[in-house]
């Protein structure tokens, strides 16, 4: 099953981050099958047409109004031999459950089974007792079978590595394989020793060139929403003072606006009598629409990134008290949502969304944070 994403719903203002899949799917009253999208979010709802969870998911694939596969197309033939067969065990619906279930799992960052699988590989090379296989044997059997093939992430042994050290010695892999011997087993745990250094290798060089990367996973985006106020801002406005709405007079270059969308707009024209009516716009709001109507100027879209850095810094080093609301909100990723400005500013459920405002006022963020750092140091006396 090939799963796509990201994708999201947002819960009492908090994003829930999800996957999705094509599954097979027939009306309530019956019918032909057709695709549909599966949609798996990381608090386990699932929705395909209809809001479920896991035991809905199972209900409605053991009835067959769901399939992972096309009831209408007829079975592969079974392959002639387990062992030299290439291709994995056949997609079904307890296997699709349980790749369901590793993709929360991964959704909320925590081991799949075949994490978990190589976290018994390496127990086992370091305690190889038969109790260490045996949990092996275990962790590998929970892995989705159809995806066992891969567990090893090689693709020329597959995971016959694996079938051979769970098979015991005098005994057939799969069956209709080689009968296993000591030294099988022994070339296994070579292998896997071989593999677990190469990990172990890759682990500490990742922990030199990552050395900066956060210690501890991402907390939930602050969403910044847009909202209109026909009655004026409310006297504490709070996180929405970090829209470029927000009536914050700034002065960038010499000249003065009364937002940064009067900044922005006013700077984009070409007329220099268009930019002086934006200027003079009464609202953010209607700054926007005189901007939209003017002619932009010709290399707007090269420098529009830039222009837009500078008044966000403006802003926000210009009114103190701003900075501080917008360093109140710590490291987190910022999404900045709403329905006035373009896709390319704001953040959006479709790949459209580039989030380019909640990115800047993430680096401005990280600038004022550094103010301090990067200040000159007086010279002591």
């Amino acid at each position: 099953m090939t799963w796509r994403g990201p994708t999201y719903r947002m819960v009492d203002g908090e994003r829930i981050d999800g996957v999705w899949c094509h599954i097979w799917r027939r009306g309530q009253l019956g019918g032909d099958y057709y695709l549909d999208d599966l949609v798996v979010f990381a608090d386990g709802a699932i929705t395909c047409g209809e809001h479920t969870d896991l035991s809905g998911l199972a209900r409605r694939l053991g009835s067959g109004r769901w399939a992972v596969t096309n009831p209408e197309t007829p079975p592969l033939p079974d392959e002639p031999s387990k062992w030299e067969s290439r291709y994995g065990e056949p997609l079904t619906p307890q296997g699709f459950l349980l790749e369901v279930v590793d993709r929360v799992e991964a959704l909320n960052q925590r081991p799949t089974a075949a994490q978990c699988c190589w976290d018994a590989i390496r127990s086992f090379h370091q305690e190889p007792t038969e109790s260490q296989r045996e949990l092996l044997r275990a962790a590998y059997l929970a892995v989705p079978p159809h995806l066992r093939i891969y567990v090893l992430g090689d693709m020329d042994r597959q995971d016959r590595p694996l079938r051979i050290l769970l098979t015991d010695i005098g005994e057939a892999v799969d069956g209709d394989g080689p009968v296993v011997t000591a030294q099988m087993h022994q070339e296994v745990q070579d292998y896997f020793a071989r593999a677990v250094r190469g990990i172990q290798d890759e682990q500490e060089r990742r922990a030199v060139q990552h050395a900066d990367d956060p210690a501890e996973p991402n907390r939930p985006a602050l969403v910044s929403r847009e909202t209109v106020y026909p009655q004026g801002w409310p006297e504490q406005p709070g996180l929405f003072m970090l829209r470029n709405d927000f009536p914050a007079p700034i002065t960038v270059a010499g000249d003065s606006y009364a937002s940064v969308l009067h900044g922005y707009w006013a700077l984009s024209a070409a007329d220099a009598s268009d930019g002086s009516r934006i200027q003079d716009a009464a609202s953010g709001r209607e700054a926007h629409d005189l901007g939209g109507r003017a002619t932009h100027r010709s290399d707007w879209p090269d420098v529009r990134l830039a222009v837009m850095a500078e008044l966000l810094r403006a802003k926000f080093t210009q009114h103190p008290e701003l900075a501080q609301v917008l360093l109140s909100t710590g490291d987190v990723r910022i999404s900045y949502t709403g329905f006035s400005d373009s896709p390319f500013w704001r953040d959006d459920s479709d790949d459209r969304g580039r989030n380019w405002i909640g990115r800047l006022l993430e680096l401005t963020r990280s600038e004022l944070a550094a103010q301090q750092l990067l200040r000159p140091q007086s010279p002591e006396c």
